[in-house]
């Protein structure tokens, strides 16, 4: 299976007091507002690292979800937490949190179904993309 999503950004002034919009293509996100505030401070809006996060907690949840399927398990509920660490302009780490309800699973299967689906989460390989550009001036 093969397919695009797309998203944008756009952003107006400079990188402290600028301000900027994403947008998602299912419009989810419609110009949801961003900006340095809402990155390193407290403001109304969104941010990257945000994002990111919940695009893993979301990923990784049913990429597990999959997993457990596979392996003869249906889960009653799966709560994922991603904890993105910004340090000095680079993420340096995501912590994720697994809490799940699913009937007759031994710890040790839980464990290690856990772990494949962290390996196999597509955003938990993100960073290891091929990563291309195509860069226009007008």
């Amino acid at each position: 299976m093969k397919f695009t999503r797309k998203a944008s950004a756009n952003w107006k002034g400079t990188g402290k007091e600028g301000v900027g919009t994403v947008s998602t293509q299912s419009t989810t996100l419609d110009k949801t507002q961003f900006s340095f505030k809402t990155r390193f401070a407290d403001g109304v809006g969104t941010n990257p690292e945000e994002l990111i996060g919940a695009a893993h907690a979301g990923c990784f949840s049913m990429q597990f979800s999959f997993l457990l399927n596979e392996a003869g398990f249906t889960a009653e509920n799966i709560d994922t937490n991603a904890n993105v660490v910004f340090e000095d302009g680079t993420i340096t780490n995501i912590n994720l949190e697994l809490t799940a309800t699913i009937p007759e699973i031994s710890e040790e299967k839980f464990q290690e179904i856990a772990l494949a689906a962290k390996a196999k989460c597509p955003i938990s390989r993100l960073l290891n993309a091929e990563i291309s550009l195509t860069a226009n001036l007008l």
